[in-house]
């Protein structure tokens, strides 16, 4: 236990729940101020990408003893269900036997973890936005409008978990020497929904994740424990098969004939959510430093928004939090050290998962659906089940592991350049299982 605090989050969403309940039981006395209403009575905003948790979130939540409650709520994935025109759904192991990710509503899981912070005693304000913030003093102003009338709070500290266009972080951003970038990829993103069947079952396979490769656009989709599947439409915004180029119902069912032809059932579901669900952008921010003094600090998003193609933004927000806590065992009440030293071990590494992300959407809509792909991460697979020792695939090493999200970009790229090699090799297609490339794959290691 620490000295008792009274921090202030700003955000409730899933990193500012999760943070709000560490620090609750350390002993601090903890106020979530969040400008939303309370999303446990309101219906979720249909611009949600479902929730892909693996390890490292799990780690952070099993930490504070929550992690089986969690898991009611989910349900694992250990495979990938590629849909392929023209070719029969085929399947892709993500690891080992028993390792999986899992598909979380992002609504359901938010209610849950807001349910559990206040069990916990946290205190949560809904509805009041964050207008100004005191970095020196720790204080907030909050009210109705930018322009009217403010009320002030005032706190040993805040977090600023609000987000990637975080209010906390645009005051920090006045500061000198504040390092800010923000960019938006061209693909947007559109939530859609396959509905359950009758019966309430799933109508494919609820154990895989799916997902339709098109080049320069994809379609996935991610099974819910109510037999329904939250999908996503990723795709340009304008130029061809883009979101400009669909403007009527009929544009979009014929969209969906064309180039999912195996959702056809779903397709008057589909075109109804296409224009009833708004359109997303996806951006990657990065700022430094994440600290000010002993007295405001950035968590998740806030300090490093990601694009979602690893699945590792809430992940990566919540080991944000698991590393936080092993600081703050180490340096007791030492704020000032334990600032300094969460955004110094954070920062590369938060780098490190946005580059991946990045390079993910390349490989999840246009490499998952090429035979020399597909290839290639035969023969890893291979190497790395003989050599467990020597070969951790890049995908583990991101979502099975504890490492540091810096060393599986580095040790990635090691890998690819191996690869690259070995694929240019001739006739690897009838050799790739020989003793020859086993060989030759350990001399290059």
């Amino acid at each position: 236990m620490q000295t008792p605090k009274n921090i202030a989050i700003v955000g409730s969403g899933l990193v500012g729940s999760l943070l709000a309940i560490y620090l609750r039981r350390l002993g601090h006395t903890i106020t979530v101020f969040d400008r939303r209403p309370d999303i446990r009575t309101i219906e979720f905003s249909g611009r949600s990408i479902n929730l892909a948790m693996s390890n490292r979130g799990w780690r952070a939540l099993g930490e504070i003893g929550i992690e089986q409650e969690i898991k009611k709520i989910a349900i694992p994935m250990d495979k990938r269900a590629m849909h392929v025109i023209g070719k029969p759904i085929y399947f892709q192991k993500y690891g080992k036997h028993g390792e999986a990710i899992w598909s979380i509503s992002r609504g359901v899981l938010n209610r849950k973890m807001i349910d559990l912070a206040e069990n916990s005693g946290v205190i949560f304000k809904f509805g009041e936005k964050v207008w100004d913030v005191s970095l020196p003093e720790a204080k907030l102003r909050t009210g109705e409008t930018e322009k009217g009338e403010w009320k002030e709070y005032t706190y040993d500290m805040i977090f600023g978990c609000d987000g990637a266009f975080s209010r906390v972080r645009h005051k920090m951003q006045r500061r000198s020497r504040f390092d800010y970038s923000q960019k938006f990829i061209d693909v947007g993103y559109k939530e859609l929904t396959i509905s359950a069947n009758a019966d309430g079952s799933h109508k494919m396979d609820a154990s895989s994740f799916h997902i339709w490769p098109r080049g320069g656009f994809m379609f996935i989709a991610m099974p819910n424990i109510d037999g329904s599947f939250t999908c996503t439409l990723f795709m340009p915004f304008e130029g061809l098969n883009s979101f400009e180029s669909i403007k009527t119902k009929e544009n979009a069912k014929d969209f969906f004939k064309v180039h999912f032809p195996n959702v056809i059932d779903e397709i008057e579901n589909l075109s109804e959510d296409f224009f009833r669900n708004p359109t997303s952008a996806m951006v990657t921010m990065k700022c430094y430093p994440w600290t000010y003094w002993d007295k405001v600090a950035l968590v998740g998003d806030s300090a490093h928004a990601i694009v979602p193609f690893y699945g590792q933004g809430m992940n990566a927000g919540f080991e944000d939090i698991f590393v936080l806590n092993e600081i703050i065992k180490e340096n007791g009440d030492d704020w000032g050290a334990i600032f300094h030293e969460f955004q110094k071990l954070r920062k590369p590494n938060a780098d490190a998962i946005a580059e991946l992300s990045y390079r993910n959407f390349i490989e999840m809509s246009t490499k998952t659906a090429d035979p020399n792909f597909l290839l290639q991460k035969k023969i890893e697979k291979r190497f790395a089940k003989k050599h467990p020792d020597k070969w951790i695939p890049l995908y583990s090493r991101v979502t099975f592991s504890y490492r540091p999200y810096t060393e599986a970009l580095v040790i990635g790229e090691t890998q690819e350049r191996i690869m690259e090699q070995i694929m240019e090799l001739p006739n690897i297609e009838t050799k790739w299982d020989s003793e020859e490339i086993e060989d030759m794959i350990l001399s290059l290691l």
